[in-house]
């Protein structure tokens, strides 16, 4: 593959401004100026420096994010800054998308990727990929409301009730068991805060921590962002 078509590949621009790139000594590898754009190169394992930056050469992008607070899951945000401004300009260039989408006042694991068919298949309701959500209420959660969620709660304009997979409480910030892990296979609107509206009590804050397989990674800080190995990763 020429390079300038992998540098093109992974973002950096049109493909002349890519040559332009290359040409002009702005792309290294393993710390050696490479500036001939029509070189051949394998680009499996290639960790490619475009103009100071490390960048991983990846077929197709598949990345998680810690989203903060504050931030809204769309490219034209109404009220609040885009999730996407939390991405470099290469993967925007790709047209990344969020695998689903997160309130802006919710935190926690979202992934993006390039990749059409990985997208459609963990947002569509017919494969049941699992999320996980810790949420700390208002109320204590009793289990009373555990029952009536893993049974099914109806939600307004829902015409089948929906149910938790797995719920579990856990000490929230109050005394008492204030918070509630649950488990979902479904992504619909406001869905957990609707949930345990149902049940007589109110989310405070919201966080997702696990999709699929995969768990928020400890050490990956509130808006920041880290590559993923590939799709087995999440979901087989």
């Amino acid at each position: 593959m020429k390079l300038a078509q992998i540098v093109f590949s992974q973002g950096f621009g049109a493909r002349r401004a890519c040559e332009g790139l290359v040409a002009g000594g702005f792309v290294t590898i393993g710390g050696v100026v490479h500036d001939d754009p029509f070189e051949d190169l394998d680009p499996e394992g290639l960790v490619l420096n475009v103009e100071g930056k490390d960048w991983p050469y990846h077929a197709k992008a598949l990345i998680a994010l810690n989203k903060p607070a504050g931030y809204e899951c769309s490219k034209k945000p109404k009220h609040h800054p885009s999730v996407y401004s939390l991405l470099p300009p290469p993967l925007l260039r790709r047209d990344a998308q969020s695998v689903g989408r997160l309130d802006e006042d919710t935190t926690g694991l979202l992934l993006f990727t390039d990749d059409g068919q990985l997208l459609h298949r963990w947002t569509s309701p017919k494969h049941h990929v699992p999320k996980v959500y810790d949420a700390s209420c208002k109320h204590p959660v009793t289990p009373e409301q555990i029952e009536r969620l893993l049974a099914g709660v109806v939600l307004q304009d829902d015409p089948e009730p929906v149910r938790a997979l797995a719920a579990e409480p856990w000490a929230g910030a109050a005394e008492g068991l204030h918070g509630i892990r649950l488990t979902l296979a479904e992504g619909k609107y406001h869905q957990v805060k609707r949930m345990m509206a149902a049940v007589s009590n109110r989310v405070e804050a919201l966080h997702r921590s696990r999709f699929g397989k995969l768990e928020l990674p400890t050490d990956l800080k509130p808006g920041a962002w880290c590559w993923l190995p590939g799709p087995k990763a999440i979901a087989d």
